[in-house]
């Protein structure tokens, strides 16, 4: 391999990312989840610990100071790093800058897996639990499962988080042993429910010159107009071809594409 090869390669991958093989929620639609356990589905940022770092969802490292590291393990741990309900953009743009900032203080990194590791999931949060109990960090957070008792105490748990701004909740069956992608044994709930595209096409308002709306395509290459939920500052800033955005919507059309859909944020990790 010669040096302009190398240098393709190396750039290739100091550029390009790619997903990490993790666990992923189904949507709840009913099922039976007796003897399961529920907890608040964080908005934050998804951080996965391979033992000696932290990534994103999709791959791509995260820069955390050293001090917020501090005590981790050199097992696997899977969780959201948080701050508050409902400051998602605050929270990524802290933990998506290379130059860690003194807002990392406000960051906690609440566990709600420990992949890889043998036994039902309260073994390998145990695990865990064990690890920060003789290994502390005031940055970690075991999330708390509680025991769903019945599908009125389910609704009731969700009616306040939803009141309280909070994203949702996720349950899940605590008797299997760790598997990755998307499962029928881990789910979540919503009140309303989102997902993410690809903006591969920009409409403008030829009077106005502002944004109309993004051509947005979805994981199934279906591509739909998105143009509702934007703020008038990025009407008129715009976005960049590539860019991955979230939005909510109420169900799909016979064509499959979402139906009132409406912009949420930006995503960058």
């Amino acid at each position: 391999m010669n040096f302009f090869t190398k240098y393709i390669v190396l750039l290739f991958l100091s550029v390009f990312s790619f997903a990490v093989d993790l666990q992923k929620p189904k949507i709840y639609e009913e099922q039976n989840i007796k003897g399961w356990v529920m907890s608040e589905k964080l908005d934050g940022i998804r951080g996965y610990w391979d033992g000696k770092q932290l990534l994103t969802r999709k791959g791509k490292k995260i820069y955390p100071p050293k001090w917020f590291i501090k005590n981790f393990p050199d097992f696997e741990l899977d969780g959201e790093l948080w701050t508050k309900r409902d400051d998602f953009e605050n929270i990524q743009n802290i933990v998506m800058d290379q130059k860690p900032s003194k807002y990392w203080e406000n960051l906690t990194y609440n566990i709600f897996e420990v992949p890889n590791t043998k036994g039902d999931f309260f073994k390998r949060l145990d695990k865990a639990k064990f690890w920060f109990k003789t290994h502390p960090n005031k940055h970690v957070n075991i999330i708390k499962q509680i025991k769903v008792k019945n599908k009125e105490h389910l609704n009731k748990f969700l009616e306040e988080i939803i009141k309280n701004k909070g994203e949702g909740i996720i349950v899940k069956d605590p008797t299997k042993d760790y598997h990755t992608g998307r499962t029928p044994h881990v789910l979540k709930i919503k009140n309303v429910q989102d997902m993410e595209g690809i903006v591969v096409g920009i409409n403008m308002n030829e009077k106005t010159k502002l944004l109309k709306s993004l051509i947005v395509k979805l994981d199934n290459e279906i591509t739909f107009n998105l143009g509702n939920g934007f703020t008038k500052e990025q009407r008129i800033k715009g976005f960049k071809i590539g860019t991955v955005v979230n939005f909510k919507y109420y169900g799909f059309t016979k064509y499959g594409k979402p139906k009132f859909a409406s912009f949420i944020h930006e995503r960058k990790d």
